[in-house]
């Protein structure tokens, strides 16, 4: 079954189009990454998603139900975690909790309101009010209240932004159980390591489009073997070697990011800059990752 079905979506603010048609299928069960850079339209999906605001066009299903024609059988398979802290100051962490499945016609919840507490190290805040906590305290009340009625798709925005690492290993750890349990995850990270490490498959927004879509494997593949970093201490990169540049580092022109697709071609680039009379500074070979694909993706290139 697809989880959430975004057909064709747009918006636009006044003269800023926030999202140019966008489509994507995310099947139920996937952990599933939604990438790019500030300004490329991911609040504004995700806005969508949730009801927040309705798309000048298209639309967005959760199982099978439109998030505005049949909004509240959508809200209620739908858990979001909001990027801005958001919170009622007149309740204890347990109330809030309560509260919160209430709106989704939960009674006697409490047991797995305890689970999440738990899970989340939030049970010695129980009965803390909610203005007395840090911010990273309320940002686990945040996803907490996104799971307290055990929803099928779980979409978290920017859920680790300012917060400890400790937070951080005691999110993923109970969010890769739930995927593991069948829930579906759609992330929105600027800490491509994390998505890397948690995403199958990955959605890359620029400008209010998709602008790459595959499994993290295929994209991370499609950048062949290895990155080649080197800095020149003087001399400039040989024009033969300019069609290998995956990213120029911004220090003073001399710092690049060559793509190898065998350890041979390293001897071949070496003997290049030897003949141009470039001075190598200092060298790392490495393999291709998610934010050599980011950056390539970001810089206008393609895949």
């Amino acid at each position: 079954m697809t989880a959430i079905q975004i057909t064709n979506v747009e918006k636009s603010y006044k003269h800023l189009k926030a999202l140019g048609g966008v489509s994507l299928s995310i099947e139920e069960g996937e952990f599933f990454g939604l990438l790019g850079p500030n300004g490329a339209g991911k609040t504004t999906l995700i806005s969508t998603i949730a009801g927040l605001i309705r798309p000048d066009a298209g639309s967005v299903a959760i199982h099978g139900h439109d998030v505005v024609t049949d909004f509240r059988a959508a809200r209620s398979k739908l858990g979001v975690v909001p990027q801005e802290l958001v919170f009622d100051p007149f309740f204890t962490v347990r109330e809030t909790l309560r509260l919160q499945s209430g709106y989704f016609g939960l009674k006697n919840n409490d047991k797995w309101i305890d689970e999440v507490m738990e899970n989340l190290d939030l049970t010695g805040k129980a009965d803390v009010n909610m203005r007395a906590l840090s911010g990273g305290m309320k940002r686990r009340v945040l996803v907490a209240q996104a799971l307290v009625h055990k929803p099928p798709v779980i979409v978290l925005d920017e859920p680790t932004a300012g917060v400890d690492v400790e937070l951080r290993q005691g999110l993923w750890k109970f969010i890769s159980r739930l995927n593991r349990e069948g829930h579906t995850v759609v992330l929105t990270t600027h800490y491509l390591e994390e998505a890397q490490a948690m995403c199958q498959r990955v959605a890359m927004l620029r400008a209010g489009k998709v602008v790459a879509l595959d499994t993290m494997s295929a994209l991370i593949r499609r950048i062949s073997g290895s990155q080649l970093n080197v800095h020149l201490a003087s001399g400039t990169l040989p024009a033969g070697l300019r069609h290998l540049v995956t990213h120029e580092h911004e220090q003073n022109g001399r710092k690049f990011s060559l793509r190898v697709n065998e350890y041979a071609e390293v001897e071949q680039i070496l003997a290049r800059l030897r003949e141009s009379g470039a001075v190598i500074d200092e060298m790392q070979l490495q393999q291709a990752d998610l934010e050599d694909i980011f950056l390539q993706i970001m810089d206008g290139g393609s895949l």
